[in-house]
């Protein structure tokens, strides 16, 4: 049950609360009157799991509000990044939690570790309400294991909550597995009607070239940042959010710009956090931030690559237009990719309206290709950006619009600044067009910093000494011999495989062939027997097995 406009803990909370209430006999939800009967400080009565950190962070703040009211109950959050395993199980130890909230990884960590897990375990046996926010996402990101496990644990009598934005196969079978007599509620808003996203959303797309796309962008941001806006940016991989981060500081010259991926660990929380607080920014970001967080007052969320699944399209539009303010979405499309409006109208019930793009800005190559020359990081970072692009939108789910042979490869490496294309599976029978290596030795770009400048310099010298880049996997030279008898082998098969269909063919011929001689010897059965009954002459009968003459 969840709904993308809503607010994400809001609906967890108050049932949680609600349910242990009664359970404990409280007679009323203030300081004053409460009067519980029995409340024991390492009970566990309930459990938020929820798929992320950021999610789970603001679950715990909800909830503190309602303990507010009443301040008998406890509440801990145990999750990756904050605070080490270790450090978790030494303060529900110490403390202990009527009310936990974490994420799957650590919950499962704890309630396996010798230490800790036989007294959380024990502490479990009390508990009345499992909450599973965001489901879908649980199951998406290969929790399926853990969850299992951590139900394993926990005692049959209770009461669960499925919250998930998306009703999906794999979140079927969990409601089957782990949910007694389930009771589905869907909650819509009136005013939106059928479709998926809030009716104070406004949703865009616009239309431009690879060429021009990133100046597009960049064009955008200056507008936004200048009327002081907050604007999330979502790309397609953690190499793109990385180069574009460097690319979005040099040329919006915003000092409120920070960046989001999957691979990010400790640091994580703390920049999500920093961008909640401010009023004003860029943040640039991959589909780790496209659901269950609540960021306060986002004016507009631009989605350069459209997302590899046309549900997370929905997810990434919900993070504006949130508690009522009105909010905007764009997504921009290539003169190729113009099909993805109509296949949402159909698959997500979400009606775009276009927006005209401004006019065609002047590439940023020349100014890309001097930051990558400054820092070797950089061009490092460019590469990887460009290669987990064309990769993932080799993937991507709608591969009738998505085509990558259809991509303009060279006008893309073009308008990111790239010094010279890399080597990739993609590149080798594509045709590039439109785009100029620079005129650069790549072994003479420096990283601006020195300790790994010097470590590049001592391989580089190995490298001019062997021919050999050190620590490079060497390519396994095969055995003119071997590579003979392989192809040999394969000649073979392809041989034997012709054989086999001609034997087919013949089988089926030979099939039709006494299918005719059946159906001729039943012809003549007939007349037979006709001649018998007098319904035919002898002159017949010899015409019609074609003995008349």
């Amino acid at each position: 049950m969840s709904m993308t406009q809503a607010w994400a803990a809001l609906p967890l909370s108050k049932p949680v609360m609600t349910t242990i209430v009664k359970h404990l006999k409280y007679k009323a939800m203030t300081p004053v009157q409460s009067k519980v009967t029995e409340v024991r400080k390492q009970d566990v009565y309930a459990v938020v799991v929820s798929p992320t950190r950021e999610l789970a962070t603001q679950i715990a703040e909800v909830l503190d509000q309602f303990l507010l009211e009443t301040p008998q109950f406890s509440r801990q959050l145990v999750i990756g990044g904050v605070s080490s395993a270790a450090q978790d199980a030494r303060r529900l130890a110490e403390h202990g939690a009527n009310i936990v909230v974490a994420t799957p990884g650590r919950l499962h960590d704890l309630l396996q570790r010798k230490e800790t897990g036989p007294r959380l375990q024990a502490a479990v046996k009390a508990l009345e309400v499992l909450v599973l926010d965001e489901a879908d996402r649980l199951l998406d990101l290969g929790f399926e294991r853990q969850l299992s496990e951590i139900l394993s644990w926990l005692p049959r009598q209770r009461r669960t909550g499925l919250f998930s934005a998306t009703q999906t196969d794999e979140v079927q079978k969990l409601v089957r597995a782990g949910l007694r007599n389930p009771v589905a509620i869907t909650v819509r808003d009136k005013q939106t009607g059928d479709s998926r996203t809030p009716h104070q959303l406004e949703n865009f797309y616009m239309v431009c070239s690879a060429e021009h796309k990133l100046g597009t962008l960049i064009h955008l941001l200056r507008q936004r940042v200048a009327l002081g806006h907050k604007v999330m940016v979502f790309l397609s991989t953690c190499a793109m959010v990385e180069y574009f981060t460097v690319v979005v500081k040099r040329l919006v010259k915003c000092p409120n710009v920070l960046s989001i991926h999957g691979k990010m660990k400790n640091k994580r929380f703390k920049i999500f956090d920093k961008f909640r607080k401010m009023e004003s920014g860029v943040l640039l970001c991959t589909d780790v931030m496209a659901r269950g967080v609540d960021i306060p007052s986002v004016h507009l969320v631009v989605q350069y690559d459209p997302p590899s699944s046309a549900a997370a399209f929905v997810h990434r539009c919900g993070r504006t237009a949130r508690s009522g303010h009105q909010g905007a979405a764009l997504v921009l499309l290539l003169p190729t990719e113009t099909s993805y409006i109509q296949f949402l109208q159909l698959n997500q019930k979400v009606t775009l309206t276009e927006q005209e793009a401004p006019p065609p800005p002047a590439p940023f190559t020349t100014e890309l290709r001097q930051l990558q020359l400054a820092d070797r990081a950089n061009y490092d970072r460019a590469t990887r950006a460009f290669v987990s692009f064309v990769q993932a939108y080799a993937k991507h789910e709608c591969r009738l619009i998505f085509s990558v042979k259809e991509l303009p490869l060279g006008e893309i490496a073009t308008a990111m600044g790239l010094l010279q294309l890399p080597r990739m599976p993609e590149l080798k029978t594509a045709e590039v067009a439109n785009f100029t290596p620079a005129d650069v030795d790549l072994n003479s770009v420096p990283y601006k910093n020195p300790e790994r400048e010097a470590a590049r310099q001592v391989k580089l010298a190995a490298y001019r000494e062997t021919g050999a880049w050190p620590g490079a996997k060497p390519a396994k030279a095969k055995p003119w011999s071997e590579s003979k008898a392989k192809r040999q082998e394969q000649k073979q098969k392809k041989q034997k495989r012709k054989e086999v269909k001609e034997e087919k063919k013949k089988k089926k011929r030979s099939r039709e062939v006494d299918q005719d001689e059946w159906d001729e010897l039943a012809s003549e059965a007939r007349a037979l027997k006709k001649l018998k009954k007098g319904k035919m002459s002898k002159r017949q009968f010899d015409a019609s097995i074609g003995m008349d003459e």
